[in-house]
C-alpha cells in the first residue's frame, strides 16, 4: 500500500470524506488523493516522493509559483512580529492602498479572510444598499458555499453531481434567480420582467468553476448596462480571476466597471484572504460607517496581508502578465495540436494565466455546452498525466492554472506526457 493510500484511510476516521475540501476527494476522477509533503516553484511532491509538474497551484493562488522565496521571507519576518492581533496594523493600510491603486472601480475595501467571505458580504451589501431582496447569477458559477449562492453552483458541486446544496432553505433560494452564462437576450428579460427586485447581479467575469469559459463582450456589456439601467448593483467575483488575468484584474481586461468587486486566492499570496469593495457610497453602508454588518475576528491577518503584499508588488513587474499568458497560450496550443494529430475531439483555451482543457470539438460558452463534453475521457487523461507526473485538478469541470515558475521545459513536458496519454489512453 502507498503512503498516500495509508494517509487517506487514516484522514477517513475522523475527517468527512477524508478531506477538508469535496474537490480535493477524487470522487470524480476516481482513486486516492495525493496528499503532498511540499511544494517548490512549479513543482509539488507527494507523501511517495514522486513530483509533479503543478497546474492547481492551490487552486490559482500561487502565480509565482510554490515557495516563493520572496514571499516566504515576507511572511518569516511578519511572524517574528507576532501571528494576530485583533486590531488595525500599517500592513493593513498599505494592502488597501495598493489594491484601490490596482483597481479603479474600488474606492474602499474591506480585507476579509477568504473568498466566500467576500461574496457574502457583498450581497449582503448590495442588499442593505438597494433595499432588495433578488440576486442574478449563472448557472454553473460558484461564489463560495453562502446559501444564497448554492443554487445550481459549479466548483465542487458539479463535481459531486450536486448542483445545489441541503440545509438550504427554500425560502432563501427563492430570492436567488439563476441565468444562463453569455445569454444577454436572457438577461435582458428577466430584467424586463423584474428589475425593479433586484438588488445585485454576481457573476465570475471569466467563469472557471465549471471549466473556463470567457464571456462574450456583448454579455457583459448588456450587464452592465442594465444594471446601471434598473439600479442593480453588478459585482464582480475576482476571487479567482484577481490578478490572474491582468494587473487591473478581469474587469480591466475587459473594460467593464463593476460597482463591487470580491477578491481571494492571488491577493492573499497563497495564505487565507478575501476582499471586497467598490463605490464609496456603497461601501459607506458597512459598518461602522453604515447599517450592513460585517466583522470578522481574523480579517487583516498579517500573516496574510504580506504575503498578499509581497505577491502584489511582484506581479506589477513590467511584462509580468505578458510573460504568463505566452507560456499559458503555449500550453494550450500544445495540447490542441497534440490531441488534433491523433482525432481526438479536444479543445483548449486561456485567459491570462488561467486554462481550460475539454473533450468536446470547440471550447463551451455556457453551462449546457460543458456538460457535452465527455467526462470519462477526461477522467482517463487525468490519470494517465497524474502517472506521467502532471497534476492537473483532480475534475473536468475546474480550471487550471501556470504560474510565473513554470518553464518552457515544464510546458514541453506536459505536452509529451498528453501525446502518450492521447496514445495509449485515447486512441481513435
Amino acid at each position: 500500500m502507498s503512503r498516500n493510500d495509508e494517509l487517506f484511510q487514516r484522514a477517513q476516521r475522523h475527517i468527512p470524506g477524508g478531506v477538508n475540501s469535496p474537490v480535493r476527494a477524487f470522487r470524480s476522477v476516481g482513486g486516492t488523493p495525493r496528499f503532498f509533503t511540499h511544494g517548490e516553484g512549479a513543482h509539488v511532491w507527494d507523501a511517495d516522493g514522486k513530483r509533479y509538474i503543478d497546474y492547481v497551484g492551490s487552486w490559482g493562488p500561487l502565480i509565482l509559483g510554490h515557495a516563493d522565496p520572496a514571499t516566504v521571507r515576507t511572511v518569516q519576518a511578519a511572524a517574528t512580529r507576532g501571528l494576530s492581533f485583533g486590531a488595525p496594523t500599517e500592513a493593513e493600510i498599505d494592502l488597501a492602498d495598493l489594491l484601490c491603486e490596482l483597481v479603479p472601480s474600488m474606492d474602499l475595501v474591506r480585507l476579509v479572510s477568504s473568498g466566500t467571505e467576500a461574496t457574502m458580504s457583498a450581497l449582503r451589501l448590495a442588499r442593505g444598499f438597494t433595499g432588495r431582496d433578488t440576486i442574478v447569477k449563472f448557472e454553473g458559477c460558484y461564489h463560495g458555499h453562502g446559501d444564497s449562492l448554492l443554487v445550481k453552483a459549479g466548483s465542487g458541486m458539479l463535481t459531486n453531481g450536486h448542483p445545489s446544496s441541503a440545509g438550504v432553505p427554500a425560502d432563501l433560494a427563492r430570492h436567488t434567480l439563476v441565468l444562463d452564462y453569455n445569454d444577454a437576450q436572457q438577461l435582458a428579460d428577466a430584467f424586463a420582467r423584474q428589475g425593479d427586485t433586484i438588488a445585485c447581479v454576481i457573476l465570475e467575469p471569466v467563469a472557471g468553476n465549471m471549466n473556463l469559459i470567457a464571456p462574450r463582450p456583448e454579455f457583459l456589456q448588456t450587464l452592465r448596462s442594465l444594471c446601471t439601467q434598473h439600479g442593480a448593483v453588478l459585482i464582480f467575483d475576482e476571487v479567482m480571476t484577481g490578478f490572474r488575468v491582468g494587473l487591473q484584474s478581469a474587469q480591466g481586461l475587459f473594460g467593464i466597471t463593476p460597482d463591487l468587486s470580491t477578491f481571494g486566492k492571488v491577493v492573499g499570496g497563497g495564505l487565507p484572504l478575501g476582499a471586497f469593495g467598490g463605490r464609496r457610497e456603497i461601501m459607506e453602508k458597512i459598518a461602522p460607517l453604515g447599517p450592513v454588518y460585517q466583522a470578522g475576528t481574523l480579517s487583516g491577518n498579517p500573516l496574510s496581508v504580506a504575503a498578499g503584499l509581497a505577491t502584489l508588488q511582484q506581479v506589477r513587474a513590467p511584462g509580468f502578465y505578458e510573460a504568463l499568458g505566452q507560456k499559458t497560450r503555449a500550453l494550450t496550443d500544445g495540447l490542441t495540436a497534440t490531441a488534433q494529430r491523433h482525432g481526438i475531439a479536444f479543445s483548449a483555451q486561456s485567459v491570462g494565466g488561467m486554462f481550460g482543457v475539454y473533450f468536446r470539438a470547440t471550447p463551451p460558452t455556457a453551462y449546457a455546452e460543458v456538460m457535452q463534453s465527455d467526462k470519462d475521457a477526461f477522467n482517463r487523461f487525468f490519470h494517465a498525466l497524474l502517472d506521467a507526473g502532471v497534476y492537473l485538478a483532480p475534475s473536468a469541470f475546474e480550471a487550471g492554472f501556470v504560474s510565473a515558475a513554470h518553464t518552457d521545459a515544464d510546458i514541453a513536458a506536459t505536452v509529451a506526457a498528453a501525446e502518450q496519454a492521447f496514445t495509449r489512453i485515447l486512441p481513435r
